[in-house]
């Protein structure tokens, strides 16, 4: 069983392109979760399932195309990220390091972070692409961020 947790808040655009990831999931041998701003509340959930792969998904400033999504770093997670969140995402996957056979962290390059609902045209047909990975068992075929130092 594979686990993907949906991370962001649906309230500021495409902030919530993880959630929308989480609600649109239909995929055998997953089981997806909307974890709104607070995903350490759901780390319950993810010891119980005990996955073999743990999806965070979430949007993240990456300099990229809208849409386009990365695995990206636990040790670069910070410097992607908005931090809209309680707890930094690379604490997270370090609290659960024990709960997971592999945890990765993918990030969608989002437009539009502001107080609107929705997702922008690009980031919601970039998360489908995602899903359509995760269905097709190719999630494997994600790319990893490639980052500069400083």
């Amino acid at each position: 069983m594979n686990l993907l947790l949906g991370i962001g808040n649906p309230l500021r655009g495409d902030d919530g392109a993880g959630v929308y990831a989480a609600l649109h999931l239909q995929a055998g041998g997953w089981q997806a979760v909307d974890c709104g701003t607070a995903p350490e509340n759901f780390t319950g959930v993810v010891r119980r399932v005990h996955p073999d792969l743990l999806l965070l998904v979430d949007a993240a400033e990456m300099g990229l195309p809208p849409g386009e999504f990365r695995v990206v770093p636990k040790d670069r997670i910070e410097d992607v990220a908005f931090g809209t969140h309680h707890l930094p995402l690379s604490h997270l996957m370090e609290f659960l390091s024990d709960a997971a056979g592999e945890i990765r962290f993918i990030g969608i390059q989002p437009v539009v972070v502001e107080d609107r609902e929705g997702l922008s045209p690009g980031v919601e047909k970039g998360v489908r692409r995602l899903l359509r990975l995760i269905r097709a068992g190719e999630i494997s075929r994600v790319a990893a961020l490639e980052l500069h130092p400083g």
